[in-house]
């Protein structure tokens, strides 16, 4: 399983911000996918998942209503759109791919991308 998240870079409070996942069509056919994030000195965080059908999702609380994850099969990418961003996102973005739907543990999910840096100036 092979992951590359992207999109990320600076930007000012406010802006949005849309991530993307290169992943493969059988990935997305056979995991779930999530996004995780790890802000600077501190642990690595769930952020969004989306089930393997792509029916369902669930989010962390501090991004409900902000952050939207979705997917294109057809290109085999995951997404997260990013809005309203705040300072408090700035962190190291991951996408991950698992077997467990919808969870925020992130020890369930066993495989993992390369992050992208998120940067929320004030």
């Amino acid at each position: 399983v092979q992951l590359q998240a992207s999109g990320g870079g600076l930007v000012q409070a406010g802006d949005s911000l849309r991530l993307s996942c290169a992943a493969s069509r059988r990935t997305l056919s056979l995991y779930n996918m999530g996004w995780f994030r790890q802000p600077p000195g501190k642990e690595r965080e769930f952020v969004a998942a989306i089930s393997r059908s792509g029916g369902s999702t669930s989010y962390a609380d501090s991004v409900k209503g902000r952050f939207t994850i979705s997917r294109d099969y057809a290109r085999g990418t995951v997404y997260l759109q990013m809005n309203s961003l705040k300072p408090e996102d700035t962190a190291v973005y991951y996408c991950a791919a698992g077997l467990s739907t919808l969870t925020s543990t992130r020890d369930a999910y066993r495989n993992w991308g390369q992050g992208t840096q998120v940067t929320v100036s004030s």
